[in-house]
């Protein structure tokens, strides 16, 4: 079957991915700006915290403009399987932040909870830092649906996990609009909910990061598709009448490409044309079925 993603070019496939990427860091840009100032307009160190969130999934748009850049480059002679885990690298690199914004998020909360507890007063927040959350979560939330559409369609991994930044950025400011929101209506006996609802917040971020990392890691640990895809595989291949056996299969992922090794039994008494005949259609069906950069390597031999 035939997706979206098939259908571009490498080149239109990353100026797609670029475009994404630019739309969402001129919009992470202007929210960062805009929430640097009502943080400290409004008086809110929760509203700055956020900002340097923002600053994060500014950070991770660069990462993206650039290693999509070097991922979709063709094969050459030092890579004979092409630059597609540049990608790879790329999404890991996001979930690492990711997990140093959680880490950190929790951090800060926790000081200032502990603080609280022992009768430190936490500054009561302006309505401008109010705004500024409700604002962020619409236009991250915009920006995350916006994203993950467009990653599902092009098949980015990458694009993928800098939805989830998005989308990250977003829970973030729910967490500072509870906590600005209970200071402000409710008094300075509240104050201690912006820090508890950021903490809540920072665990779910830490969830996400380690959810984006493992397929990263797997994938540089060369780990073999799913046992679900492998049966697809095998299957496809048991279709084709000529083949007696198939064995030694062997399957990796290089970037949002798959890898497929594998050898099949035929006839000794088969022409070398029909031979070729077979495994082509064979390899038509996997590309039609992962794509066309899909690396397929067929190796043949006689019943014995």
């Amino acid at each position: 079957m035939t997706t979206n993603s098939d259908i571009l070019t490498d080149k239109q496939r990353e100026r797609a991915i670029f475009k994404v990427t630019i739309v969402g860091g001129v919009v992470n840009a202007l929210l960062l700006a805009f929430k640097f100032v009502a943080g400290i307009l409004g008086h809110s160190a929760a509203m700055v915290a956020d900002a340097v969130h923002s600053l994060s999934d500014f950070f991770t748009d660069v990462i993206v403009v650039v290693f999509v850049h070097i991922a979709n480059k063709p094969k050459d002679k030092g890579h004979d399987y092409g630059h597609g885990k540049f990608e790879t690298m790329a999404t890991l690199m996001i979930g690492f932040v990711l997990l140093l914004v959680g880490v950190g998020i929790a951090w800060s909360s926790a000081e200032n909870i502990w603080g609280v507890l022992h009768g430190e007063t936490l500054a009561r927040p302006g309505m401008l830092a109010l705004i500024a959350a409700a604002v962020s979560i619409v236009f991250k939330e915009a920006l995350y649906w916006y994203t993950v559409v467009r990653g599902k369609k092009l098949r980015s991994d990458t694009v993928m996990a800098n939805a989830w930044h998005h989308r990250s950025d977003a829970f973030s400011s729910v967490a500072t609009i509870i906590g600005i929101g209970g200071a402000i209506l409710l008094g300075e006996k509240w104050t201690f909910l912006d820090p508890l609802a950021a903490l809540l917040v920072s665990f779910f971020i830490v969830k996400v990061s380690c959810q984006l990392m493992k397929p990263c890691i797997d994938e540089l640990m060369e780990r073999s598709l799913s046992d679900e895809v492998e049966a697809e595989i095998i299957a496809i291949i048991n279709a084709s009448p000529a083949v007696g056996d198939l064995h030694n299969l062997h399957t990796r992922k290089i970037g949002n490409n798959y890898a497929i090794e594998f050898h099949i039994r035929m006839n000794g008494c088969t022409t070398l044309d029909e031979a070729h005949r077979v495994v082509t259609e064979i390899e038509i069906q996997l590309r039609e079925k992962y794509g066309r950069a899909t690396h397929v390597s067929i190796h043949m031999e006689p019943y014995k």
